[in-house]
């Protein structure tokens, strides 16, 4: 028999050793087992809350916060650097260093802002995150620099061209060692290898497809110990789901995790300016009460795991 007929006898199982071979997991994680990964302070999950769009959002997150009794982590934002001022950036960054919180910015330059037609055809849209010819590469690498300049050094990226050169930039000095490289959502990865591979590109944490399932997200935790961030609620153009009945699973499977607190039935208000500013502040305050709503119902599902929470930074 040659070769060939013995790996096609073989069936998938001759695929499966092969990517167990590369470091892979052989299919997904039905069996659920407990992840052992944690984040660097033992923690095995954190709070995000997305769409912080401005200072004024930023303030209401921990306003809010506090009044609900709600631990947050990090916060991300969707606008981009592009569209805050260069007061607004200092603002943010005094704001969160208050607190000790990170914050995440979207690069700002991106096809679906650009003027091109495929990004808003229906079929074309898969195209809108990514970055639309070198020029703009050049330009998303610019605002990146400018984060860092101003100290927040954590960008949410959705190209994976610019996922390599910031890797590469940070690899060599050119951008802060500790830079944050966020995978969005809009990057679409959702298997083990293209995540892998994401990784090795320069990821720092990825925020998975929102639809995956708790064996999904176990096959994942099998190719990458770096946090994933998995929405708990969705906002209604990528999903609308409501998982909070899932959120210890969650934990016990993904750790180390941000639990990510959207908003169902909520407008989008991408890209935000002070014209949105008040309906910016009042989802963001509907996000910590969702994610307050979540985070009983973790302690009542799952009391140990609730326990197994980071530390909140000094600033709390």
């Amino acid at each position: 028999m040659t070769a060939e007929g013995s790996v096609a006898g073989n069936g998938m199982a001759a695929t499966r050793r092969f990517l167990a071979g590369m470091g892979l997991p052989e299919g997904d994680g039905h069996g659920l087992p407990a992840s052992p990964a944690r984040f660097p302070d033992g923690g095995a999950w954190r709070v995000e809350i997305p769409s912080v769009e401005g200072p004024a959002a930023l303030r209401a997150v921990f306003e809010t916060a506090d009044a609900l009794g709600v631990p947050v982590h990090r916060v991300s934002q969707g606008s981009g650097v592009l569209l805050l001022t260069d007061a607004e950036l200092d603002e943010m960054r005094e704001i969160a260093a208050a607190r000790g919180i990170e914050v995440s910015l979207f690069v700002g330059p991106r096809a679906g802002w650009d003027t091109g037609a495929m990004a808003t055809s229906p079929a074309g849209r898969i195209v809108a995150p990514k970055v639309r010819g070198m020029d703009q590469l050049v330009q998303a690498v610019e605002d990146v620099r400018r984060a860092c300049d101003h100290g927040l050094a954590s960008v949410l990226v959705t190209d994976e061209g610019l996922l390599w050169v910031l890797g590469e930039l940070r690899a060599k000095g050119e951008l802060p060692p500790d830079l944050i490289l966020k995978g969005s959502v809009m990057l679409g990865a959702c298997n083990p290898a293209s995540i892998a591979l994401l990784e090795k590109l320069g990821l720092t944490t990825y925020n998975v497809p929102t639809d995956l399932s708790l064996a999904h997200l176990a096959a994942i935790r099998a190719a990458t110990a770096m946090p994933l961030d998995v929405y708990v609620e969705v906002p209604d153009d990528i999903g609308g789901f409501v998982r909070h009945y899932e959120i210890a699973e969650i934990v016990r499977v993904a750790a180390p995790v941000y639990l990510k607190f959207g908003l169902r039935n909520a407008p989008n208000i991408y890209p935000s300016g002070t014209h949105l500013e008040a309906t910016a502040v009042a989802l963001t305050r509907e996000r910590l009460r969702r994610a307050k709503i979540g985070l009983d119902l973790l302690h009542r599902l799952d009391p140990a795991a609730a326990g197994t929470m980071s530390p909140l930074p000094g600033g709390w």
